[in-house]
């Protein structure tokens, strides 16, 4: 799949080296992530929202209430600047100042598309619900035609965007090698904690494999 991702807008002035614009790296990490932020300015005044989102193909989907003074903002057409970034680990060097992280992130740059297509939204939906746990939409309850109707789905294409990626252990200047300091990589991952059953469960139900198996 081939896209005019990299742009002036998306181009990692900061460290360039680190910087990817292939379609699949930013895929992968869209698809890693949990949690999105959406930034958006209204009169004049710079905003970002933290949502959850969803991808298909080559677009992004978030949803919310129609309500929603982000989304109601989005529906005007202004620029959007949409980022996701995943932790890595703590790059603790042998200065303050060389201390770092190693991460993955994407910075996404467009403007929102209102789907109003009830198939399109339907699936646009399932993908929210899938990306939190795979599996978890054929578990659960459709939308009905009310919460479908309460519910305002919005596409970004990924069509400008860039990936930023750090690894590997800290770089410190030259002379700081020989200070007797620590220096390495904490890594850190996404871990789920034990499974705790709503106290309101009505029947006795398992706990779903994809539920206990978990991983990110």
């Amino acid at each position: 799949m081939t896209h005019p991702l990299k742009t002036d807008r998306t181009q990692v002035k900061r460290a360039p080296k680190r910087g990817q614009y292939d379609f699949e790296t930013i895929a992968q990490i869209l698809d890693e992530g949990l949690v999105c932020q959406v930034g958006f300015v209204v009169e004049g005044r710079p905003i970002v929202i933290p949502t959850a989102y969803g991808r298909i193909g080559d677009k992004v989907y978030i949803h919310g209430a129609s309500a929603s003074r982000m989304l109601k903002s989005l529906l005007t057409g202004i620029d959007v600047c949409f980022t996701v970034t995943l932790l890595d680990g703590l790059v603790l060097a042998r200065s303050a100042y060389h201390h770092s992280m190693n991460y993955r992130s994407v910075v996404l740059f467009g403007k929102a598309e209102n789907v109003m297509d009830g198939d399109e939204k339907m699936t646009a939906l399932k993908a929210f619900t899938e990306h939190v746990v795979k599996g978890r939409w054929e578990e659960v309850r459709s939308p009905n035609p009310q919460e479908l109707a309460a519910t305002c789905v919005l596409a970004l294409p990924i069509t400008e965007a860039s990936a930023k990626i750090r690894t590997g252990p800290p770089i410190d200047a030259e002379e700081d090698y020989e200070l007797p300091v620590w220096a390495g990589v904490l890594p850190l991952t996404t871990e789920a904690g034990p499974v705790m059953t709503d106290p309101k469960m009505t029947s006795d139900v398992p706990i779903p494999n994809n539920v206990l198996k978990y991983r990110r």
